[in-house]
C-alpha cells in the first residue's frame, strides 16, 4: 500500500493515535481541516490530498454522553458517515468503517456477521445508522469490534457484561493487516469471550479493579456482545 494515499478520520482519538504509529506517512487531518459534518470542506481537502483508501475511525462514542446529546451523534455518526461514503464514491476509493459490537442486542453473544442487529441504546443506533450508509457503497468494509486503552481507565468493571474486547494496540495491528486485503462486506475482529472485569484484570493484573454490575448504571448496556471471529481468522490465515 502507498501510505500517502490512505486517509484516516479520528486521528486524535484512541484508535487514531495508535494508527499514526503504524501508518507513518498516511493522511491524518485534524477536524478543523476535515470535518465529516462539513462536506464542502471534505471535498476541498480531498482535492488537494488524493487518496485511494479512507479509514473512517472518527466517531462520537460515549453511550451516556450520546444519550444526553443524541443530535450530535446523529450529525457525526450518521450524517458524517454518509458524507464519507459520498466522498469515497466520488473518488472511487475504498472505505473501511469502524463499527461496534454494540449494534447487537446482547441477549446471547458469539454473534456472526450475518446475525440480526438490534441496538439497545442511542450510541448503538447511531453507529448502525453509519453502517446503513456504508452498505450503500460496494467498495466498503464494515469492521465490528470493541477495543480499549492501556491501562484500563476505570476503578471498576462490569462483572456481568461479556465482550470480545481487545486493547487498542492489539486491535490496531489487526486492522492494519486488513487494509492490504481487498475485502468488502462485514467482518468481526476481537479476542476471546470474557467479562469486562476479566478483560480489565488481565491487562492490569497489578491493580485491584473492583466489580460493577450493569444494573447499577443509569444507561442501557447490552449484556453479551461477544463476537464470532471465525471469518477474520479464515481471511488472515
Amino acid at each position: 500500500m502507498d501510505l500517502s494515499r490512505i486517509l484516516v478520520t479520528g486521528g486524535s482519538g484512541l484508535l487514531g493515535r495508535e494508527l499514526q504509529t503504524l501508518l507513518p506517512g498516511a493522511l491524518f487531518p485534524p477536524t478543523r481541516e476535515f470535518d465529516v459534518t462539513n462536506y464542502p470542506q471534505m471535498e476541498s481537502y480531498a482535492a488537494q490530498h488524493p487518496f485511494d483508501l479512507l479509514l473512517h475511525a472518527g466517531a462520537f462514542t460515549s453511550p451516556p454522553i450520546v444519550d444526553k446529546n443524541p443530535l450530535r451523534a446523529l450529525q457525526v455518526n450518521v450524517v458524517g458517515t454518509a458524507n464519507v461514503v459520498q466522498l469515497c464514491a466520488l473518488h472511487s476509493a475504498r472505505l473501511v468503517y469502524i463499527s461496534t459490537d454494540y449494534v447487537f442486542a446482547g441477549d446471547r453473544g458469539n454473534y456472526r456477521e450475518e446475525d440480526p442487529v438490534n441496538p439497545v441504546n442511542k450510541y448503538s443506533w447511531s453507529k448502525l445508522g453509519g453502517e446503513c450508509a456504508v452498505r450503500m457503497y460496494d467498495q466498503a468494509l464494515i469492521v465490528r469490534t470493541s477495543f480499549g486503552p492501556v491501562p484500563f481507565p476505570y476503578e471498576n468493571a462490569f462483572k456481568d457484561q461479556w465482550t470480545s474486547r481487545e486493547t487498542v494496540p492489539v486491535f490496531a495491528r489487526k486492522l492494519v493487516g486488513l487494509l492490504g486485503i481487498n475485502l468488502t462486506g462485514v467482518i468481526h475482529v476481537g479476542g476471546e469471550r470474557q467479562t469486562v472485569l476479566a478483560y480489565a484484570r488481565n491487562i492490569d493484573p497489578s491493580r485491584n479493579i473492583g466489580e460493577l454490575s450493569v444494573a447499577s448504571v443509569p444507561f442501557k448496556v447490552p449484556i453479551d456482545t461477544s463476537l464470532c471471529t471465525e471469518k477474520y481468522r479464515k481471511v488472515i490465515g
